[in-house]
This record gives C-alpha cells, structure tokens and sequence, in this order.
C-alpha cells in the first residue's frame, strides 16, 4: 500500500503525463488490462483517460484495472486515472519513505 506521501509524490510525476490508454464504450477487457500490465511495467506510472461513452462509473474502472493488473490507484481526478506499478526490470521511480 502507497502512504499519503508516496502517492503526493507519484501526482506531482503524473501531472506532465498524458493518458496511454482509453477506456471507451466497452469498459475494461482482459485484452485492455493485459496491455496496461505490459505498459505499467515498462513505465511503472501512467494515465488513463475514461471517455464520455464508457458505461461504467469511474469508481468500478479503477477497481477492475487495479485488481486486473496488481496495480496500486495513485488517484482518480476527472475522467483521468492514475496507476502506479513497480517494476521487476524497468525500476525507474524511487518512492520517499
């Protein structure tokens, strides 16, 4: 689990970043959550944008790509959200204590 400065920290690095992915019409498939785990690997930290014409609540996005992916929820602001997964290769962030 991130502590309150651990995810301070991981909004500052976000906020230049755009949005990879975008969960549309279908919400979230397996195909899409395994892509986003290959993703997160590679960049440990990353956006996703929900479009107007998803059908699911932001809130059940969140929780679908997290528990697809291991991934832990940085934050949820608009339709934009944050996910943050360490890498086993690709260790690029260090998180302060």
């Amino acid at each position: 689990m991130l502590k309150g400065k651990q995810k301070r920290y991981l909004r500052s690095e976000a906020h230049h970043l755009s949005p990879i992915f975008q969960v549309g019409k279908g919400g979230v498939n397996e195909n899409m959550t395994k892509q986003i785990e290959e993703a997160l690997e590679k960049r440990e930290l990353m956006k996703i944008s929900i479009l107007q014409n998803c059908d699911w609540d932001k809130t059940e996005v969140a929780d679908a790509l997290v528990e697809g992916t291991g991934a832990e929820l940085v934050q949820v602001i608009g339709n934009t959200i944050v996910l943050y997964k360490e890498s086993k290769e690709n260790k690029q962030i260090t998180l302060p204590r």
